[in-house]
């Protein structure tokens, strides 16, 4: 049986539409989930929409809507979206369903009965849209330290977790098992300003509004979005707090990886460690805070006016490009986003290098071999380099996605495909083609770009599945295990490829581009 890999992402917010920031997240979960699938795993992808909380019921007041009518719309949207870029998730859990809605009222009170959980005042300063309180200690020049917003002073009765009953037992943890946060940064981040000088408890109900899961034995509050919302990744495989859990419960618990913002590690390396280990479950193995994806002038947001979003941006570019510049951004630095940096790479990766190799090798294939192409054999010493970048690409690639350094992972590709290009240069087609005598040559050298453009597209897979696959059709490749990347020579002599090459990027004129957008 192949070995289980869980992954999720953190649920959207259901408050508004996701813009290309938000929805990198899914596209580079949906790379890690695909390449796990293609090494063999049997992989469960989980994400979803987050539901409850404040911002919703106010939000949904401005549209004039019920806050569940409000959800129900905004839910679709964020699916639609995920969809329209070919995200491969298996569940998608929203924190409105009835069977999550019911764990969690279960957890609460047992919380409660434990002695984890009691009752308070609380005093303090609160960021509605990030729905966090703050010390002043905590605030930047006054201001929420994540979204630099206004902070309003806040007083309610609410019930309490005792973050600090568990919070050497986290610190063990973490120093014992150095991959759980990664990158190291947000490691030494979450120990140094928030475990080491010791955690204060955590409010996990409200009073103040009423769009939220209600606490059983205390109609006045509903439980607080944090465990409300981190509760997904148990409640959305089967987790019963009274045990019953279902067999996929058992069989993906204790999630892989979770993917999710730098800017809510604090919640998913603390909170989160510290409920699961209060209900007596493993803690999940790895959390991995990505960097943002951001404009020129910084983070993307409604009051700045600098917003871009998926769907917008693959009316012009399409799917697979938009999914091959996000996953461009660094492992462990925020990225940059604008069309006009999107149109340079397109021209330059997937016009150039990719598109026009593809395009080469099957024009060339048609017009000297009518398509056919064999390997007669006829070798020379400058294949041998294309052939070992070619069959060591698989395991250079495994290293960086095992290491969530995707756009490394990409790079490497890439390399595969600009050694092809030189190949080309090198050992020169149209001059063999003149010369009947050097036409075993000529056969050669095309199956060699074959077979090596058919391994890099299987390992592009996972980033671009729509261009990938019409690379191996145009090719006429067949299926290869992913086993089988590490042998050159498997692509079936006498092959013929498509006899129409379909472009699969065309040069973009940045021009014409920016007054299309302008005029939007």
């Amino acid at each position: 049986m192949n070995k289980k890999y869980y992954i999720t992402t953190a649920i959207a917010y259901a408050s508004g539409k996701p813009h290309i920031g938000n929805v990198y997240e899914i596209i580079m979960a949906d790379c890690l989930a695909r390449f796990k699938r293609l090494e063999g795993y049997d992989v469960f992808f989980q994400t979803g929409t987050d539901e409850h909380g404040q911002k919703i019921e106010l939000k949904a007041a401005e549209a004039g809507l019920e806050p569940r009518a409000f959800v129900d719309e905004i839910a679709g949207k964020i699916r639609d979206l995920f969809d329209l870029m070919n995200t491969s998730y298996d569940k998608f859990i929203r924190t409105t369903d009835s069977d999550h809605e019911l764990q969690i009222k279960k957890m609460f009170k047992r919380f409660y009965e434990q002695g984890d959980i009691y009752k308070s005042v609380y005093e303090g300063l609160y960021c509605a849209p990030c729905e966090s309180f703050w010390t002043e200690s905590q605030l930047v020049e006054g201001k929420c330290p994540d979204c630099e917003r206004e902070v309003q002073s806040s007083q309610e009765e609410a019930y309490f977790f005792k973050m600090s009953k568990y919070a050497n037992r986290l610190i063990e943890h973490i120093n014992n098992n150095p991959g759980f946060i990664r990158p190291v940064s947000r490691k030494n981040e979450m120990m140094n300003n928030f475990l080491l000088p010791g955690l204060q408890d955590l409010c996990v109900s409200r009073t103040s509004y009423k769009w939220g899961i209600p606490v059983d034995f205390d109609d006045k509050h509903v439980v607080y979005v944090w465990m409300d919302a981190l509760s997904n990744y148990i409640t959305g495989i089967g987790y019963d707090c009274d045990g019953n859990h279902t067999a996929q419960y058992k069989k993906l618990w204790p999630a892989d990886l979770h993917l999710i913002g730098k800017d809510i590690v604090r919640f998913h390396t603390i909170y989160w460690p510290i409920f699961i280990m209060a209900l007596g479950e493993p803690l999940p193995k790895q959390v991995f805070g990505h960097p943002w994806l951001l404009m020129s002038d910084g983070k993307m947001s409604k009051s700045k006016g600098n917003l871009l979003y998926a769907d917008d941006l693959v009316k012009i570019f399409g799917v697979d490009a938009v999914r091959f510049f996000v996953l461009n951004t660094p492992f462990d630095q925020d990225g940059t986003i604008s069309v006009e940096l999107m149109i340079e790479r397109i021209n330059t990766d997937l016009a150039n290098v990719l598109g026009n190799l593809v395009n080469r090798t099957v024009a060339m294939s048609n017009k000297y071999f009518g398509g056919v192409v064999s390997d007669t054999g006829v070798s020379a010493s400058v294949d041998e380099e294309l052939k070992v970048i070619a069959t060591e690409l698989t395991d250079r690639v495994s290293q960086k996605m095992n290491e969530i350094r995707q756009a490394e992972a990409l790079d490497e590709i890439f390399a595969l495909f600009k050694r092809c290009n030189k190949y080309i240069d090198e050992t020169e087609p149209w001059l063999l083609a003149k010369d009947e005598a050097n036409h075993g040559r000529l056969n050669t050298v095309l199956y060699n770009l074959v077979e090596a453009i058919s391994i890099g597209a299987v390992l592009l897979a996972p980033f671009m599945p729509e261009t990938a696959d019409k690379i191996t059709k145009q090719l006429n490749s067949p299926p290869r295990a992913y086993d089988d990347l590490g042998c050159f020579g498997l692509y079936p002599s006498g092959t013929k490829v498509t006899e129409k090459p379909e472009i699969l990027f065309a040069r973009l004129d940045p021009k014409m581009i920016l007054n299309e957008v302008a005029s939007e």
